[in-house]
């Protein structure tokens, strides 16, 4: 698989609060772009919702009372981190000498099934982390607090060794949304070929790619199959990297060698790279005490959160604006789904992750917030893009003016996975040939993107403003569309947004001035 170069989350605090009674107040945090980057964060942000939301006081306690148990817990305390770095290489380094470094390489290698020799290069890299990036790694650290006990329960469930979890971090920075500039997706950088065939299904909506459970599960399936084939972790590591192909040409070329350090320089380049970065990540956060690097203990653990099926279609912001939580931690939790939207879809069950607390408000107002999701899906003017799954594969038969390029931009993939797929070794085509394609489009529409499967319609006009006597209203903290709504009579939220231009529910805060019109 192609590496993405890595990039770094700086997280901040996390924190939520519950009133005594029966509805909640929830504060907004301001300046959101510097907290958050590409919808990726774990920090719990709070906003208002349009609906009062009743809380089941009893269940909520019981809430608490297991979610202090996990967190006192040693589970809590014992979670740890990785990362890698393409810059110019740290040679020296007080803080680390040689003799030190290969005495702790010597104790890593008794105690894991990897063969991690003391070598100038992997010195080089894992000083070059301490030197220059250290202050990158609590984020990271903080992150793994929600991912890898995720990993560790799949990763002990194929009996694979629990080491692997630092692999997502070279693949992705754990960064369930990443996606390389050839297509690799999600926190284990998948192919779509590759993820067809453990089972990851993509469509107009989801791609599974991205799920943080399945495909953790695909990866150690992967993974286990791969190790049964080489018999080695460090040859398993470099197929998962390059492919099981390049590998045995390396075996090949190195007289039958199946020692990683002696066929490495018969691997492609990248792949001669990826096992020592992974040899370097798994030093520094094993030995992350000893240089102190700290992980952040304000952001979301996994254990805080659970999961709910939807029982009809509903987007982000609908969730948003009825259980106040934000739009960013809800595509951190559910990264799987691509345009921010849960389909309903008969025979698959899409689920809803989201923090404990909002788990119960959830089921305690299950039918107020579908009752809430059908009126705005009433008023909808433009409908939602339609629902469509790629197949595994097709045949294409070559036609008169086809060439690969042509072919390859037709469905959004690569000149040079065609030319695999099919095991050319030259571009040349045939009128009549077939040619085995896994599209990432369908019928030449992309589906990888909200705005190319969403057409605008060509006869809807905006409502025009309302004209005559209407007064400016000041929002004042803690208020909401609906609770602002209450204060006129005849006034809808729906009302209030369609008489305000360029309305969006992160726009409501402390100052804004809206119109009111009598009615």
């Amino acid at each position: 698989m192609k590496k993405l170069t890595l990039l770094f989350l700086i997280l901040t605090s996390l924190g939520y609060a519950q009133v005594e009674n029966d509805t909640l107040k929830l504060e907004p945090i301001e300046d959101t772009k510097t907290l958050f980057s590409e919808g990726d964060s774990i920090v719990l942000k709070q906003v208002d919702s349009l609906i009062t939301l009743k809380i089941n006081k009893e269940a909520a306690l019981i809430d608490s009372l297991w979610l202090t148990e996990l967190i006192n817990s040693p589970l809590y305390d014992t979670i740890q981190y990785v990362l890698r770095d393409d810059e110019k290489l740290v040679t020296e380094l007080e803080e680390l000498p040689t003799e030190l470094l290969k005495k702790r390489l010597k104790v890593l290698d008794s105690k894991t099934p990897f063969h991690i020799e003391y070598n100038s290069q992997l010195e080089s890299i894992i000083k070059t982390y301490l030197k220059r990036r250290k202050s990158s790694f609590s984020g990271l650290l903080e992150k793994a607090r929600y991912y890898f006990p995720m990993f560790e329960e799949q990763l002990d469930k194929y009996d694979i060794p629990l080491e692997i979890k630092y692999l997502a971090i070279v693949e992705s920075a754990l960064k369930p949304r990443a996606k390389s500039r050839v297509g690799a997706t999600g926190l284990w950088q998948f192919m779509y070929p590759t993820g067809k065939m453990f089972d990851l299904k993509v469509s107009s909506y989801v791609d599974e790619r991205q799920d943080p459970y399945k495909a953790t599960e695909a990866a150690c399936k992967y993974l286990a199959s791969l190790y049964k084939i080489f018999g080695d972790w460090d040859l398993a590591l470099a197929a998962y990297n390059s492919g099981p192909g390049n590998v045995s040409k390396a075996i090949r070329r190195s007289n039958g060698s199946k020692n990683y350090w002696n066929i490495r320089h018969n691997l492609p380049r990248e792949t001669a790279g990826y096992v020592p970065a992974f040899y370097a990540t798994l030093y520094i956060f094993e030995y992350a005490k000893e240089h102190n690097i700290v992980a952040r203990k304000s952001a979301l653990p996994l254990f805080k959160t659970d999961t709910v099926q939807v029982k009809r279609q509903m987007t982000f912001e609908q969730i948003n604006e009825t259980l106040d939580v934000d739009i960013e931690l809800l595509q951190f939790l559910n990264p799987q789904y691509k345009l921010d939207i849960i389909p309903y879809v008969e025979g698959r069950n899409y689920t809803l992750s989201l923090p404990v607390e909002s788990i119960g408000n959830f089921l305690s107002n299950e039918e107020e917030i579908y009752a809430f999701v059908e009126k705005q899906e009433e008023k909808r003017e433009k409908p939602l893009p339609k629902y469509t799954e790629l197949n595994d594969r097709i045949r294409y038969k070559v036609r008169s003016g086809d060439f690969l390029g042509k072919i390859a931009n037709r469905y959004g993939v690569s000149v040079s996975n065609l030319k695999r797929w099919n095991n050319m070794r030259s571009t040349r085509l045939r009128i009549g040939q077939y040619l085995t394609v896994y599209p990432r489009r369908m019928n030449g529409v992309s589906v990888s993107s909200s705005k190319s499967t969403v057409k605008k319609p060509t006869s809807t006009k905006k409502k025009p403003l309302p004209t005559g006597p209407h007064q400016i209203y000041t929002v004042k903290s803690g208020e909401s569309l609906w609770v602002i709504a209450q204060k006129f009579p005849n006034v809808s939220v729906q009302d209030i947004k369609d008489w305000n231009d360029n309305w969006s529910v992160k726009g409501l805060k402390p100052g804004t001035k809206l119109k009111i019109f009598s009615k």
